[in-house]
């Protein structure tokens, strides 16, 4: 057998400003769950650095104020979600009321005080992904690193799991996921990095990188049918050109949440 060598990732330059989530998308190979071992220090680059609130990466002492959850979390299936997080608790040091404290705002905060005492091997897609969202925070890091957080969970658990982060980034926590699925991280993103066979190709605000230059888009509401033809009248006569007018539609995610939740 021949072994043929690939460059995962190629002179990739990346900063995340504290306080702000950073996703980091692309598709299937392109780099980005590579990019996160070498940030924390799982994996070591051939040539440059990394570094965590300027610690070197490549020293554990930097990962205390990290947490990480991987695409594919394992737990130990005998384990109540209760038990899971005092297990982590106490690798990270914890003991105590200060532990059982903890273990019960992490509840809370991802919504699983009801399954507490359920064994995570009975747990779906997305209950999985938010108790591992919650042994992430543990030990209340500064950095939450989220290799594919809503990867194989339906539209509600996936929008409870980006509830999580948006509000993980109002308490001021750093957030740096990554995805290949660019509409589920477009409500909770302020910077977004977009790499493709190794290589960044796309980055900066997400508010820029989605704007459409020279468009603007008006919503009216309840507007008699003639107006439309005004309005390009209006347009033509300023040198303007009216390129579309159709109905407001909601996503197909809005519609089957809205429809489910109506059914509870």
């Amino acid at each position: 057998m021949r072994w043929q060598k690939v460059v995962a990732v190629r002179d990739l330059s990346l900063e995340v400003q504290e306080g702000e989530v950073y996703g980091l998308l692309g598709p299937n190979g392109s780099g980005k769950s590579t990019t996160l071992k070498v940030l924390l220090g799982l994996a070591t680059p051939t040539r440059g650095e990394s570094k965590i609130f300027g610690e070197d990466s490549r020293d554990y002492r930097s990962h205390r104020t990290v947490g990480f959850l991987p695409e594919n979390p394992y737990f130990y299936k005998f384990l109540t979600a209760e038990e899971t997080l005092r297990f982590f608790g106490k690798i990270c040091v914890l003991r105590g009321r200060q532990l059982e404290t903890r273990i019960g705002e992490l509840l809370s905060l991802v919504g699983l005080e009801e399954a507490r005492h359920r064994r995570v091997g009975g747990y779906s897609k997305g209950m999985l992904q938010r108790i591992g969202l919650a042994q992430a925070l543990i030990q209340d890091p500064r950095l939450i690193v989220l290799d594919e957080p809503t990867a194989g969970v339906d539209p509600v658990g996936s929008r409870q799991i980006r509830d999580l982060i948006l509000e993980l980034k109002k308490r001021g926590k750093t957030v740096l996921l990554t995805s290949h699925l660019l509409g589920q991280v477009q409500e909770v993103c302020d910077r977004v990095g977009i790499m493709s066979r190794g290589s960044m190709v796309r980055e900066g605000r997400l508010a820029d990188l989605v704007t459409v230059e020279g468009q603007t888009e008006y919503l009216i509401q309840d507007a008699p049918a003639d107006l439309a033809e005004k309005i390009a009248a209006l347009a033509k006569a300023s040198g303007a050109k009216l390129i579309e007018t159709r109905k407001a539609q909601l996503t197909l995610e809005r519609v089957f949440l809205d429809a489910t939740r109506q059914e509870k």
